[in-house]
């Protein structure tokens, strides 16, 4: 292996102990409901997010706040030697996919038939330490 694909590779590896991700598959709820969810802790720290989830009203809220603390536990175990006080977590990334739509035929009156849709999605969240992003951009910027 030559230098400069082994530089990347220690990079990048580097950048992975500083991640951790956690995806929910094929929730029963709409993709358009998860993402009302989702925006509001997109780019926050964990523990306001955890807050926000914990008082939010909606349905899918408690199936985020139950991801969101599945990305802290993984991202522990990734970092035994770091406390999570200490590592300035943050909500780097969380997005929504529509999973699978499953059909389904409702009686309708006069002999017709209406067509339900039961969506399902896919959520995924990555969280990270936010203090090595910013030496990161310090160093860049110089």
């Amino acid at each position: 292996m030559g230098k400069r694909k082994r530089d990347m590779a220690t990079r990048l590896k580097e950048e992975r102990k500083n991640k951790a991700f956690a995806i929910l598959r094929d929730c029963p709820s709409s993709p358009r409901k998860m993402r009302l969810v989702v925006d509001l802790v997109r780019g926050k720290d964990v523990n306001a997010a955890l807050n926000i989830l914990r008082y939010t009203p909606k349905h899918a809220a408690e199936d985020v706040r139950k991801l969101l603390l599945s990305a802290v536990a993984n991202w522990k175990a990734k970092n035994e030697e770091v406390r999570i006080e200490d590592a300035n977590l943050i909500v780097k990334e969380i997005y929504v996919c529509q999973g699978k739509t499953l059909k389904r035929i409702q009686p309708a009156p006069q002999g017709r038939a209406h067509r339900i849709r039961k969506r399902s999605n896919h959520v995924t969240v990555v969280v990270g330490s936010a203090a090595p992003a910013a030496t990161a951009n310090l160093a860049n910027n110089n």
